[in-house]
């Protein structure tokens, strides 16, 4: 018997002897003579632990009863607990895995569901999915979570960290129709196969379906009843063998938890409220030592208080691939009718958002699919193309109806069969759904059916196993609807047929209620209920209801649904009554924002379309009335017009801007300049910015009237903000105490890339607190602080950060009273800096004694691309420095030395560093006298130089002798496509000299030659010129007394030479 104990418990000695034990076991007979060294030492080669244990093992089976009895004696006295482990515990959780594998093991395949094997990683529910419908949820948040960690599938009950200890309480949230139970059949069923999660000992998957059947349970009966061959409960509340509970859609439990008001409990075996039991089992009160993951929709697992929440994550919906492949199995038949679905989705940016969820999906790809299939050989006017909910559903009912599903071939069935059978089917589930839906009931048991009088005959029809689905449980069935959005459709179509003859109030189910006549009555009733909802529970079903009232659904639906044409007779004052709740005094709720959708469903677009259009002009000013404001909000969620960038500015006013906060929250490119916003309007935004779902990344205030409060506002938002990236503020009165605080919140901000402050009078305070946040700050890329008075003062602090600080790549400070002291400061710290790749210097007061220090820079660094140093005092001694710099710089592609008194030495030296520099593409020289010398200069350089592509020479004194020096550089180089000559004197002989060049030239893109006295004789040249060269796609000639009637000979002499090219005369 002996050893048919060690035959009986080999495979569970070698899944739970230790290295350890082993090593005492061996000992231990070794000890008792029953175990030779040469026997220990084979056992212990063995390639592995469970090797070496089925090694030693083998080695006692042939020593007689003794040896067997020796060990077992020897385990059960030395550690009891692997004993009961070995002999019970193992054995019983191989029969409940062997039952699990029955029902989950061959279930799903991986390949099709790829993105559930990483869920998105969150740190706890949002606002809007605490209270908003799912659907609201996703057009609100454009189906986007600001989120950027996720977590694998396998690691899901792990650790996050070596520090960290395994969460207790896991919660995984999704939308209806994302995916969460086939998410639990698919760890079940990996996990039943040894893939994933090996140190869990036993997972017991139960759903709230199943819960919702009992009344009272204690913990020990909820295994026992639930997981017959869990035989010794025990183990799972002492620890004894590691445990996942698994509660799968928490949305359908019938009872809220009530975490305040429960009555703490814990005995295992004592029988409690089977809410009371979820929720002492969620506390720990009970199987303490077991782990518990939650499925839920997120308004449901808001329930549960976040403190008790270790771990929680979302399911995503569909990326673009796996959309279409989604679209490609639904269609396996008929890719090309796939690849014409997924057209229509992608068109409909709503509806591709809501795609994303494949329950949604389905009903979407299946409703297009039927539409397209039955609209080729139609009148255009009797196929519209679905845009909205209500038309989208009208066709899955209509297919539905006709049983013409996308996987088989039409039912046949006689036309007035089917309408009849409909009806009858139609009118029991509508029942169902409608009064399930406002006592927020989504699974059915058999006692249902009885109370709505459904007979469950009708139920094996093929048109009502397709609406609701039916889930054969221990001890009862369960039925639901295959899609929370089936359930309101149908609720909606209930509705508005028992609301044509109700005569009391329909939300009442048992008629005590004031009468209540007239579908109009009835329809006003079920708006005012949803508006007055917080949770959105009837918004989608209002939708619905309005839409039933289309001219389109009307059609799709009447013979089957519906009366012909009888919406006629409701839907004005409908349409009336829906604007009537717009005049909201400019409070804007969700709600009301479900109203204008109610006005999109019934196919009334005029307010949005008004709105819309102002949008797109720029002319909302003025205009945005409370309803236009509801539209306005709606548009902001859905329209094309707001996908790049919302522009807000210049209309909008504080009440405004207050009642549109839930929709901005949302736009990822936002413009409010203009507004004349003051400080309190900042203490709004700030308070947006600080919310965590907030996905705003570029905000543009710029031109309002913010002060440092406003500023202060904004900046304790971006301590806490994690989405924004560009900041724009230009154009206010922010100060320096408000740079201060925008600087503290550098200090701290990990995410901000750019910051805009031109014109804010922020002083050399303000820069020097900006200066210090970039000694820590590494994310920040761009700072604009032209026109802020910051001084040598506020430079040198500046520069000091720019020797530590090399993330900085873009600094403007344009116009900020610079000298000397200040550049030499900046320019040395340029020689070491290695992240800077645009300085704007132009505007200041850089004498030519500061030439010689930026030319010291520029022959050190090697990262700065671009440097304005415009409008400064450089002239010849300034600019000879920096010319003989260029000689050795090898980086800089663009400078900018417009209005800087230069002459023919300065130009003279940079055309000598042109003919040996190979970086420098752009280089502006307007308005220096630099005269025709210092041209006949740059041409010589322009023959040999290969990467010059832009030259700038407006206002520069050249007359006939230059441009002929030009001209003839152009024939030869082929690098140069921008050359502006604007203001020059090139004369008519000039001009002759550039159309010969013209001729020849292939590189030239765009050419001014405006106010350069040409006359008529020059411009005509210029433009017979353009015959034979096929480069120039712009050419200016204003200013050069042609008159109109040249204007137009050169304009069609152009046209007719080179007719791609823009001319301007």
């Amino acid at each position: 018997m002996e050893e048919a104990w060690i035959s009986r418990y080999q495979r569970q000695l070698m899944r739970s002897i230790s290295p350890q034990f082993l090593e005492e076991i061996i000992g231990y007979l070794q000890g008792l003579d029953l175990l030779t060294a040469e026997e220990a030492g084979r056992a212990q080669k063995a390639s592995s632990l469970p090797e070496q244990v089925r090694a030693m093992v083998d080695i006692l089976a042939g020593k007689g009863s003794h040896a067997s009895q020796s060990l077992q004696s020897f385990i059960e006295t030395t550690n009891s607990q692997l004993y009961l482990h070995i002999t019970v515990y193992e054995p019983m959780v191989q029969k409940h895995l062997e039952s699990l594998q029955s029902f989950y093991g061959n279930s799903l395949e991986i390949g099709s569901l790829q993105r559930l094997t990483n869920l998105l990683l969150v740190e706890g529910l949002t606002d809007i999915q605490q209270k908003e419908h799912d659907i609201l949820q996703m057009e609100t948040t454009k189906g986007v979570r600001s989120v950027s960690k996720s977590i694998p599938l396998e690691k899901l009950f792990l650790p996050l960290s070596k520090v960290s200890i395994p969460p207790r309480i896991s919660v995984t949230m999704g939308v209806a129709g994302i995916g969460k139970s086939t998410l639990v059949k698919l760890f079940v069923g990996r996990w039943t196969k040894g893939l994933i999660n090996r140190d869990i000992m036993l997972v017991l998957p139960l759903t709230f379906r199943e819960l919702n059947t009992y009344e009272k349970l204690s913990a020990e009966r909820l295994i026992r009843s639930s997981f017959p061959h869990i035989t010794e409960p025990s183990c799972i509340s002492t620890g004894a063998a590691r445990t996942l509970l698994i509660l799968d859609g928490l949305d359908e439990f019938k009872t809220p938890l009530d975490f305040s008001n429960t009555v703490a409990c814990t005995d295992p075996k004592k029988e409690i409220q089977v809410d009371n039991l979820i929720t002492n089992i969620i506390r720990g009160n009970l199987l303490q030592e077991a782990s518990v993951w939650v499925t839920s929709r997120p308004a449901a697992a808001s329930q549960i208080p976040g403190g008790l929440v270790d771990r929680m994550t979302e399911i995503r919906g569909f990326r673009a691939a796996e959309m279409k492949d989604f679209l490609d199995q639904m269609f396996f038949d008929n890719r090309d009718l796939s690849s014409q679905v997924l057209h229509h989705i992608k068109a409909n940016r709503s509806f591709h958002i809501m795609c994303a969820v494949p329950g949604f999906c389905r009903i979407y790809g299946s409703s297009i699919g039927y539409y397209l299939k039955n609209s080729t050989g139609q009148p255009q006017e009797m196929t519209v193309v679905p845009k909205t909910l209500s038309e989208i559903y009208s066709y899955y009912f209509k297919m539905a109806l006709s049983g013409d599903w996308p996987e088989r071939q039409r039912e046949t069935l006689r036309i007035e069969q089917a309408v009849n059978n409909s009806k009858k089917v139609m009118g029991s589930l509508g029942r169902l759904a409608f009064y399930g839906l406002l006592k927020r009931k989504h699974v059915f048991y058999e006692q249902d059916m009885k109370t709505y009088g459904i007979d469950l005959s009708l139920l094996q029809s093929s048109l009502c196993s397709r609406l609701l689905l039916k889930e054969d449980m221990q001890s009862s069935t369960a039925y639901y609807f295959s899609h929370l959005t089936i359930q309101e459709f149908l609720a909606a179509i209930y509705y508005y047929t028992a609301a044509k003859r109700a005569i009391f109030d329909l939300f009442t189910e048992s008629g005590m209620s004031w009468p209540k006549l007239g579908f109009l009555n009835h329809f006003k009733s079920a708006i005012q209920r949803s508006l007055q909802a917080e949770d959105g529970q009837l918004d989608i079903f209002v939708r619905f209801l309005s839409g039933l009232l289309s001219p389109q659904v009307n059609q799709l639906l009447s013979g089957w649904l519906l009366v012909k044409d009888e919406h006629n007779s409701f839907r004005s004052q409908a349409i009336s009554f829906l604007q009537g709740c717009l005049n909201t005094n400019y409070v804007i709720s969700s709600q009301t924002v479900n109203t204008v959708h109610c006005l999109h469903e019934i196919q009334h677009p005029e307010i949005t379309k008004t709105v819309e259009e102002a949008m797109k002009n720029e002319s909302l000013a003025g205009m945005l009335t409370p309803v236009n404001c509801s539209a306005l909000a709606y548009l902001l969620q859905v329209s094309d017009a707001c996908l790049e960038e919302t522009n807000l500015s210049n209309c909008l006013t504080y009440n405004i801007c207050k009642s549109l906060l839930p929709q901005l929250l949302f736009c990822h490119s936002l413009r409010l300049d203009n507004n004349q916003f003051k400080d309190n309007v900042m203490e709004l935004l700030g308070s947006v910015l600080s919310v965590k779902d907030c996905q705003i990344q570029r905000l543009s205030l710029a031109e309002n009237q913010i002060s440092n409060k406003g500023a202060k506002a904004l900046a304790r938002s971006l301590m806490v903000n994690r989405s924004l990236t560009a900041l724009d503020l230009r154009s206010n009165s922010i100060g320096p105490s408000g740079a201060k605080a925008l600087a503290d919140a550098l200090k701290k901000n990990q995410v901000l890339l750019s910051l805009n402050l031109q014109h804010n009078v922020i002083k050399e305070e303000g820069a020097t607190a900006l200066a210090e946040a970039l000694l820590t700050n590494r994310r920040l890329i761009t700072l604009q602080l032209s026109s802020n008075s910051v001084g040598d003062n506020g430079s040198v602090a500046l520069a000091e950060a720019l020797k530590v600080n090399h993330s900085l790549q873009s600094l403007d400070l344009q116009s900020n009273s610079i000298s000397n002291s200040g550049v030499s400061a900046l320019t040395a710290a340029l020689c070491s800096n290695r992240g800077l790749i645009n300085l704007n210097l132009r505007e200041n007061s850089i004498s030519k004694e500061g030439g010689p220090a930026i030319a010291s820079a520029l022959c050190t660094n090697s990262t700065l691309r671009k440097l304005d140093l415009a409008a400064n005092l450089l002239h010849d001694e300034g600019g000879k420095a920096i010319a003989l710099a260029m000689k050795e710089n090898c980086a800089l592609t663009s400078l900018h030395l417009q209005w800087n008194f230069i002459q023919t030495q300065a130009a003279a030296a940079l055309a000598q560093a042109l003919q040996s520099n190979s970086s420098l593409a752009s280089l502006d020289l307007q308005e220096n006298a630099i005269g025709d010398e210092g041209m006949a200069a740059l041409a010589a350089a322009l023959k040999v130089n290969t990467t010059l592509a832009d030259l700038h020479l407006q206002v520069a004194s050249i007359g006939t002798a230059g441009a002929q020096a030009l001209a003839e550089a152009l024939t030869v180089n082929s690098s140069l496509q921008v050359l502006d000559l604007r203001g020059n004197s090139i004369g008519v002989a000039g001009a002759k000299a550039m159309a010969n060049a013209l001729k020849v030239n292939r590189s030239l893109r765009w050419l001014n030659l405006q106010e350069n006295s040409l006359g008529m004789d020059g411009a005509i040249c210029i433009a017979t010129a353009l015959r034979g060269n096929h480069g120039l796609s712009y050419v200016n000639l204003q200013g050069n007394r042609i008159g109109q009637s040249g204007a137009k000979v050169i304009s069609d002499a152009i046209r007719t030479n080179s007719p791609d090219c823009v001319v301007v005369v």
